[in-house]
């Protein structure tokens, strides 16, 4: 009887430090700027660059490195003591690294799937080890070499189905091999598009069957240039994705187009993806500011021809180049009712929107009513770039790039350059919680990196 006293008082004990344990918070957040009612803290100042994340029901993260040599490509960690740092940091990945646009990250069913540019894999996880055990399962090989836009993204259904993005490799399919003398001449495209025979496209694959080839799949939907961030919402039982828009309009029609144009425009895509659909790709380009989807200037658009209706359009036109690169439907429990259900985007930034300044480096937010954007775009967290102005792409301190939500609703985020990864929670009345708490992320809409620039005509002449 004495010894079961001293175990009972030893367990009460164990159990009682265990709920003693509190996150500690940053006193600045870990940098980031948040609605009044959120709190940051830093998960890790730095695992080295990055692409995307997952964390397991029992709160390990694993996260994709962007390399390109050796092997150990992925990093697991785990916070042993409760403040939310993380104390184990571990490299594994017995594969071959291939190439910087390594991307996915995603648990799925007890497995961690993983991709790098050119063959996505899987390993079990079980309970006991933060590392999963044996060497990683091929699921599925790119048979093409190595190509710009390579990244292979994930998306799972309730079906057994998996949805791999295989991006085109151009800006529109230009044709390259012509020489144009006149300046003010428009690039012509390739017309059709060879690319769109497999790429520009998302295929979908049974996820259980080993060692499959891209033809092993079913072309799912076409005529999307670039997605990183793609998900499958279980709610709504629909794919969606955000797309990158093409570039250069006024490099290739500039007599059409001027250098604000091309800023500007066209929008990045956020979209719903139903088999068959095809989103226009390289022939057609999606203005957000006309609400139009427009025939591209490579295939004889203007800036003012609508495209054929064979083309869908996405369910909300984002801010051009921002580069969405990554898509989170939020079902947790924590955050605000307004937060449920909607859709965090983590844009990673521009780069060519020269001689005006960059923008993007955010993660923004969409509210969802009925299965479709009720609201309009909101600044969620910022911060990232650290600098007001951001002229080239260095000058950004970090990039937004993955988004994943822990088991207790709480919202991790890694950004590319230096691997960081905060985790974001809400810890006050979520009935209190109302527009009010949203005035100065609104405030910062006017900021040169979010809001749209004053067109100058001196500067783009």
């Amino acid at each position: 009887m004495r010894l079961l006293s001293y175990f009972l008082l030893l367990v009460f004990f164990l159990f009682s430090c265990e709920d003693d344990k509190v996150l500690i918070f940053d006193t600045d957040n870990g940098g980031l700027i948040l609605p009044d009612g959120f709190k940051a803290l830093v998960v890790h100042d730095g695992v080295g660059k990055s692409r995307h994340l997952a964390v397991n029901n029992n709160g390990d993260i694993y996260v994709k490195l962007r390399v390109d040599f050796g092997k150990n490509g992925n990093v697991a960690l785990r916070d042993t003591d409760g403040d939310g740092k993380a104390d184990i940091v571990e490299r594994f990945g017995d594969y071959p690294n291939d190439g910087r646009f390594a991307t996915e990250m995603k648990i799925n069913e007890g497995y961690l799937y993983f991709s790098s540019e050119l063959v996505i894999y899987r390993q079990k996880l079980d309970s006991l080890n933060l590392v999963p055990k044996g060497k990683p399962e091929i699921i599925l090989k790119d048979p093409y070499p190595m190509r710009w836009h390579n990244a292979k993204s994930l998306a799972f259904d309730n079906e057994n189905n998996m949805y791999v993005t295989f991006s085109g490799f151009t800006n529109s399919c230009e044709d390259l091999a012509k020489g144009y003398d006149d300046p003010m001449a428009t690039v012509l495209g390739r017309n059709p598009c060879d690319e769109l025979d497999y790429l520009g496209a998302i295929w979908k694959y049974d996820k259980n069957i080993p060692n499959q080839k891209l033809l092993d799949g079913i072309k799912y939907s076409t005529g999307v240039r670039s997605v990183v961030g793609i998900t499958w919402n279980n709610q709504l039982d629909k794919l969606f994705a955000v797309n990158h828009g093409r570039d250069y309009l006024h490099n290739h029609a500039p007599k059409y187009f001027s250098k604000w144009d091309n800023a500007v425009l066209p929008a990045d895509e956020f979209m719903m993806i139903n088999e068959g659909d095809d989103f226009g790709w390289p022939y057609t380009y999606y203005d957000h500011f006309k609400n139009k989807r427009l025939v591209a200037p490579e295939y004889g658009g203007n800036g003012k021809i609508e495209a054929s209706s064979k083309y869908a359009d996405p369910i909300y036109g984002l801010p051009a180049h921002w580069a969405p690169n990554d898509l989170l439907f939020y079902t947790g429990n924590m955050f605000p009712d307004r937060y449920k259900n909607g859709a965090f985007i983590a844009f990673h930034g521009s780069t060519n929107r020269a001689p005006y300044p960059q923008a993007g480096y955010v993660i923004g937010f969409i509210p969802f009513k009925d299965g479709l954007p009720s609201g309009n775009l909101e600044i969620f967290a910022d911060g990232f770039a650290n600098v007001e102005i951001i002229k080239d792409v260095k000058d950004a301190m970090y990039r937004p790039m993955g988004l994943a939500e822990g088991p207790d609703g709480s919202l991790y985020v890694s950004e590319s350059k230096k691997g960081k990864i905060w985790r974001v929670i809400f810890d006050t009345d979520k009935k209190e919680f109302g527009d009010k708490n949203l005035v100065n992320m609104e405030r910062r809409k006017y900021l040169p990196h979010i809001k749209t620039p004053i067109e100058f005509t001196d500067i783009v002449k």
